[in-house]
């Protein structure tokens, strides 16, 4: 090999992308974020309930009067929609359960979260998008967040058992404890921390129960205890906080006119190849060939409170039937009424996954920290905005999106000022090699003047 085309090759390394390489440490002035979902809590929780916790942030920061979540309205598919900003048709988490509609394999909640191909399926989650452009982040518990994604896992993560307590208040602030260790210790930017409550306590006692009320207290104390901790780990002026939550909840019509598909006249589940019933109010089915038509016709005048639909006419406005992982028929039910399929094995006296609609499926938004307003009031939105808003609140460039900045905007102290004093460092498929503004470190600029000078002297 000739100098010349030695030379070549280290002035071409000199200006590769360090692809894979370790990130430079982060501008001090960077801020943080930490968005907490409270599974279930329903818009209007904090109004039978004295809640002085989330009354005091968002006097200190952003309230919605409610917010919008996608359809279908349960756990997975949402919890996603929040870290993706697309509808669950676009992202593809359609249920909480991993189904094949070929081999007829049906798994339950808790071992679908680690189905890696479930959940990584074209959409890239924020975890992702933010370390691919530099920065550090983890998942405490959060749907999605224990599985790679083309490859790459997030920083830290945390993935509850198929037998954990959701109620446990002492685990709730140690896990409080170790997302405040991994801002501080660990320089994380985001984390997402998840807790399964009121959620587990509306579905088993009904959401006007005491029992719920008396959860909603308890989640008011750990947002407490979390801004607490935010003030003692010397974080207020770099943490921002979103508290939010996937749904609502709605009471459960337990006798009377139920919606039992082994009552329906002329229906047989012999006509029937899939199915994905008894999850509450929603349902999919797989007809036999050829039988389509017949098992539609009759499901469709079978009970006053279902709505059946060929995949094609499901209602285009809810944005969730256009993936190939909806069956050929699918199917809600009026507020309060669940699907019972073979047997009736339904026994909640709360559920949800009725249309999004129904202002019992309605969930919270509550925003404070240094980037956001005070004491500011917002009109409802869709939940498929929040993406944006958090994307901007780290100062990293969003994936393509079904989200609106616009729509969030308002709420932050200076909506034209960037979230930090330059932007993040890119690595992985990005890979710039050029700082901020353009420039080209000093060592590659040394680096490149001895490569030309030698250059000039073999030509």
């Amino acid at each position: 090999m000739t100098r010349l085309a030695v030379l070549a090759l280290a002035l071409a390394a000199l200006l590769a992308p360090a692809a894979g390489g370790p990130v430079p440490k982060q501008d001090a002035s960077r801020k943080k974020l930490l968005l907490v979902s409270f599974d279930g809590f329903r818009w209007n929780y904090d109004q039978d309930v004295d809640t002085p916790h989330l009354d005091a942030m968002a006097a200190n920061g952003v309230k919605a009067r409610y917010m919008t979540p996608a359809f279908v309205t349960i756990t997975s598919p949402c919890h996603f929609t929040l870290v993706t900003g697309k509808y669950i048709e676009n992202h593809g988490v359609v249920h909480n359960m991993f189904y094949n509609t070929t081999s007829k394999v049906k798994l339950p909640y808790h071992p679908t979260l680690g189905i890696e191909h479930w959940w990584d399926n074209g959409s890239l989650p924020i975890w992702i998008t933010a370390q691919k452009q530099g920065l550090k982040t983890g998942s405490f518990f959060y749907p999605g967040g224990n599985v790679t994604y083309q490859g790459v896992a997030v920083t830290q993560s945390r993935k509850e058992g198929v037998f954990h307590n959701y109620k446990n208040e002492t685990e709730w602030r140690a896990n409080i404890d170790t997302v405040m260790r991994w801002f501080k210790d660990d320089g994380l930017d985001l984390v997402t921390l998840y807790f399964g409550e009121p959620d587990s306590t509306g579905h088993k006692f009904g959401p006007e129960s005491q029992e719920r009320k008396n959860m909603v207290q308890q989640v008011d104390r750990t947002v407490g205890y979390l801004r607490d901790s935010i003030q003692s780990s010397g974080l207020q002026d770099r943490l921002n906080l979103i508290i939010t939550s996937d749904h609502g909840m709605t009471k459960v019509t337990k006798t009377g006119n139920l919606v039992e598909f082994h009552k329906f006249v002329n229906f047989s589940f012999k006509d029937i190849d899939f199915e994905l019933l008894d999850y509450g109010p929603s349902g999919m089915l797989v007809p036999k060939a050829g039988m389509l038509d017949k098992v539609y016709n009759i499901l469709k005048e079978a009970h006053p409170k279902l709505h059946v639909f060929k995949k094609e006419s499901f209602p285009p406005n809810l944005r969730y039937a256009n993936n190939p992982r909806i069956t050929p028929l699918l199917m809600y039910t009026d507020p309060g009424y669940v699907i019972h399929g073979r047997l009736n094995v339904q026994t909640n006296n709360g559920e949800h996954g009725f249309h999004n609609d129904v202002m019992d499926m309605k969930t919270i938004f509550r925003a404070v920290g240094p980037s956001f307003k005070q004491g500011l009031v917002v009109e409802p939105f869709e939940s498929v905005h929040v993406y944006e808003l958090m994307c901007r609140l780290l100062g990293i460039q969003p994936e393509a999106n079904d989200g609106q900045l616009s729509t969030l905007l308002p709420t932050l102290r200076d909506p034209q000022a960037p979230s930090t004093s330059s932007p993040p460092t890119t690595s992985g498929c990005s890979g710039s090699a050029f700082l901020p503004g353009g420039r080209l470190p000093s060592v590659m600029v040394t680096g490149l003047l001895v490569a030309a000078t030698l250059l000039a002297k073999v030509a």
